[in-house]
């Protein structure tokens, strides 16, 4: 508001009030909410492609033999057999199921584990050690993340086989135990979650490099070291091709080769079809995984998006 008033020499002044804050409402442009609006789609698109599989799979297991094949895939059926089919997934054929479930755990926490511990190692030195070929390291871990599991397949075989392991739990854990992904998540984890000035600190202090990596840089790393090890306990749970080279024992099947052998006992002479079992065995699978992942949430997240902003 603006008001006028007289000055001590007659002319009229001129008085401004305190200027004041316009807020201005943009409104959003029609272009705008149809770019929202095919977003949301795009995203409920993948939202059910990626659960209507984990839904079937669930449905699925709560069915007979006799009920896969006369009911809809993503419906009930009459009979509700899930605890039927957790019973005999674990007793038939002399319960070979939790055999393959203790090897696969074996192999989780002896391949996954080494993994993850050499990334911790290896990528904390990379990151906070300089030393002659440290490049060459760089180059070597960018290539390894770039080549396919399976190009190195045969060679390892070969060389396994020379070595006289094959047919042996060492032919999957072994094998297991390099991650170049993991390294190199690390590497760049470890860059920008210990400071430099808190090293040194620690070894003005007089502590030496292993009580300043397990006391000082460990803690600090929980967040990249139990996403790494997500990463690599996914893989090895998953992993179907190395074991299925290396190993042709049933009693060193891990649970991927072992659900694959009863989906083709169907297809053998006088051999019977058990559907079922392999879809229940699966969903027990998957359960561990999902809990991993609910449980351990927010560690991975928070060190997927370490490094993401530069302070």
């Amino acid at each position: 508001m603006t008001g006028t008033m007289t000055s001590s020499t007659g002319s009229p002044a001129v008085t401004r009030s305190a200027p004041r804050l316009r807020v201005t409402t943009r409104a959003r442009s029609p272009r705008h909410r149809r770019r929202s609006v095919l977003l949301t789609l795009l995203t409920g698109l993948v939202l059910l492609y990626s659960l209507i599989p984990l839904v079937w799979l669930l449905i699925s297991a709560t069915k007979t033999q006799e009920g896969l094949s006369r009911s809809f895939g993503l419906w009930f059926d009459g009979d509700f057999a899930l605890w039927d089919n957790i019973r005999e997934t674990f007793t038939y054929d002399d319960g070979v199921f939790t055999r393959w479930l203790l090897n696969t755990l074996m192999y989780v926490v002896l391949g996954a584990g080494g993994a993850t511990f050499l990334a911790v190692l290896g990528g904390y030195a990379l990151a906070k050690f300089a030393f002659p070929g440290r490049r060459a390291v760089f180059a070597v871990v960018i290539g390894a993340v770039a080549v396919p599991g399976t190009a190195l397949a045969v060679p390892t075989f070969l060389m396994f086989s020379n070595m006289g392991l094959t047919n042996t739990p060492w032919a999957v854990i072994i094998p297991s135990l390099i991650s170049p992904f993991g390294l190199y998540l690390m590497w760049v984890f470890a860059q920008e979650a210990i400071p430099v000035e808190l090293l040194e600190a620690a070894r003005i202090d007089g502590a030496g490099e292993l009580r300043t990596f397990f006391q000082v840089s460990l803690p600090l790393l929980a967040p990249g070291i139990v996403t790494v090890s997500l990463f690599t306990m996914v893989a090895t749970w998953n992993n179907y091709f190395l074991p299925l080279i290396m190993i042709k024992d049933p009693d060193w099947y891990p649970l991927t080769l072992g659900l694959n052998s009863w989906n083709a006992q169907a297809a053998t002479a006088g051999g019977q079809p058990v559907f079922h079992l392999v879809i229940t065995g699966s969903l027990i699978t998957v359960v561990p995984l999902i809990a991993a992942f609910l449980l351990l949430q927010r560690y991975w997240q928070s060190g997927l998006a370490a490094g993401s902003v530069k302070e």
